[in-house]
């Protein structure tokens, strides 16, 4: 092969970093993922494959979700990520996958770089190497007897300052134990708590602002500046009328 077409061989196959979660400062700008069409803003993919997002940023976070097969984990995904809904019959999560979005939270280009869990058993030894270095953790469920579990889970492999937020992931989600303190504040096992629905938007971008936000109050470290992850959920929800998107 002469050294023209080897050259032109080489620069035509794709890099294998592509969306790694290594690195910060500006990239590329973010391409549609391939394999995803979207008609009346709903998504119909055989499978939303990995996001190559690498806008510019100033502080990056790793975030999990975590929850039982069938929870609506990818769907909540794809509804913060994309904008829309994962339609039609769906393959479930194998091991892991990521997805990247950048957010302004108080002029500061926040990062989250959203891990998907399988919630299969059999992929739990897979999904446990991921907690150790991981920001926050959220557990989706509608049953209070799921969250405890996985909570357990979470603290047996994660830092012990991980940023905690349960999600009710879907519309009519029951829960049988929640708690409310004087102050007004809702939580589950003293973890805050918020409902949230991948079908409708329901508080899918509040509820992945609000973590950024703490994550981003935690970075700063700035005595001055109060922020609590609850107070802040209530506010906006309020305020919202509790029907934000």
């Amino acid at each position: 092969m002469s050294r023209k077409k080897a050259a032109k061989g080489k620069a035509s196959t794709s890099s294998p970093s592509a969306g790694s979660p290594t690195g910060k400062g500006a990239g590329r700008t973010a391409r549609s993922s391939p394999g995803i069409v979207q008609m009346n803003g709903v998504v119909h993919p055989s499978r939303p494959s990995v996001s190559n997002s690498s806008e510019f940023y100033d502080i990056a976070f790793k975030v999990m979700l975590v929850g039982d097969s069938g929870v609506g984990k990818t769907c909540l995904l794809v509804r913060f990520k994309d904008g829309a809904f994962l339609a039609g019959s769906f393959i479930s999560t194998v091991g892991i996958d990521f997805r990247n979005k950048v957010l302004n939270i108080d002029g500061v280009n926040v990062k989250l770089q959203i891990w998907d869990t399988a919630g299969q058993e059999r992929f739990r030894s897979v999904t446990h190497a991921y907690y150790r270095d991981a920001h926050a953790a959220c557990p989706l469920s509608s049953l209070s007897c799921v969250y405890q579990a996985w909570l357990t889970e979470i603290h047996g492999y994660a830092q012990q300052d991980v940023v905690l937020m349960l999600l009710g992931n879907k519309a009519d989600a029951t829960h049988d134990r929640v708690v409310k303190r004087e102050d007004g504040e809702r939580l589950e096992f003293g973890v805050p708590f918020m409902e949230t629905s991948a079908r409708s938007g329901l508080n899918a971008e509040l509820a992945f602002t609000a973590v950024a936000k703490e994550l981003k109050h935690r970075s700063i470290k700035d005595p001055s500046e109060k922020f609590k992850l609850q107070e802040y959920v209530n506010t906006e929800m309020k305020d919202a009328g509790c029907c934000r998107s």
